[in-house]
């Protein structure tokens, strides 16, 4: 006969990717991610070993429904913080890792997966509301039917989806749907990067859209653009070059996977500096926003 708490831990742990996913797709911090994720386990795990307990049906959807849960609860904690955060706020970047598989049903998971992290997207969810965005994130990037998505919301279906039509209209109007090739996303990045540490001017001005927002989260904490996000190509170019003549001596990138595609991440000596993630236009030939993240607190697991 197999150990309750063994049994307990191995399903925590087969569905622990996918609560990760979800939660930090609601909130944007892995550290208040792995926080929930804690709380779910202590949740969980006493639940799940009790000998006298009805055996529950599914596993997946009864972690799934305390994890969202859980996070709709920290929500008010963390829109606190907001109130008092220096500048714009940025999720906190998520190192991730390209995933081969010949996997037809697999491949489709992970797409899902990189889009619900990506940068942009999380930056257009923040806009919406706390239930919005967990009909959303259910919904439209994890394939969560209304029906199922009530039920770990104990909402109703029709209110479900009343909340799923607002979302994503809003997502959708900031936001179309589409997906940059990834070597197309390495191209840029590398050529950006050089143009903005080479100073080369006018190679930035090609890159750039003429309505690029550059967002740079300091938090207070380190060097940014402003207290606010810096709008137009010749604001945004001339702006990258003059901080990039600014640069510690010691400063290299490295490019890894950030938030579900290719990125810049800038160490001065061992310690992270700064990450640079850009999102292009539908074509894929333009920069149409920049994400620059220098607050240390979040760098803080990209060493």
């Amino acid at each position: 006969m197999s150990d309750p708490a063994d049994t307990a831990t191995k399903v925590f742990t087969d569905h622990r990717e996918l609560l990760f996913s979800i939660v930090y797709s609601m909130l944007g911090s892995v550290a208040d991610t792995e926080d929930v994720l804690q709380e779910t386990w202590l949740s969980w795990a006493p639940r799940s070993r009790a000998r006298d307990a009805e055996p529950i049906d599914s596993p997946r959807a009864y972690l799934v429904r305390i994890a969202v849960n859980k996070a709709l609860a920290r929500q008010a904690a963390i829109s606190r913080r907001r109130e008092t955060y220096v500048g714009p706020w940025l999720p906190e970047p998520l190192v991730t890792e390209v995933a081969e598989t010949a996997d037809t049903a697999d491949a489709s998971e992970v797409v899902e997966r990189t889009e619900s992290v990506s940068m942009a997207l999380l930056v257009v969810l923040e806009t919406l509301t706390p239930l919005e965005r967990a009909v959303f994130v259910l919904h439209e990037v994890f394939g969560y039917a209304h029906t199922e998505t009530a039920d770990i919301l104990g909402r109703t279906p029709a209110a479900v989806r009343q909340l799923a039509h607002r979302a994503r209209e809003h997502v959708h109007a900031r936001r179309p749907r589409y997906r940059a090739d990834p070597l197309l996303r390495q191209q840029v990045t590398e050529r950006f990067v050089a143009a903005a540490f080479g100073g080369d001017l006018d190679a930035l001005l090609q890159l750039l859209a003429p309505d690029v927002t550059l967002w740079a989260d300091g938090g207070g904490k380190a060097a940014a653009a402003g207290p606010r996000p810096i709008h137009g190509r010749d604001k945004v170019a001339r702006l990258l070059v003059n901080r990039a003549a600014h640069r510690p001596e010691d400063l290299s990138v490295r490019y890894l996977q950030v938030n579900g595609g290719p990125s810049a991440v800038l160490f001065a000596g061992d310690s992270p500096f700064a990450v640079l993630v850009l999102d292009l236009t539908p074509d894929g030939e333009q920069v149409r926003e920049i994400f620059n993240v220098t607050n240390p607190d979040k760098l803080s697991r990209l060493g």
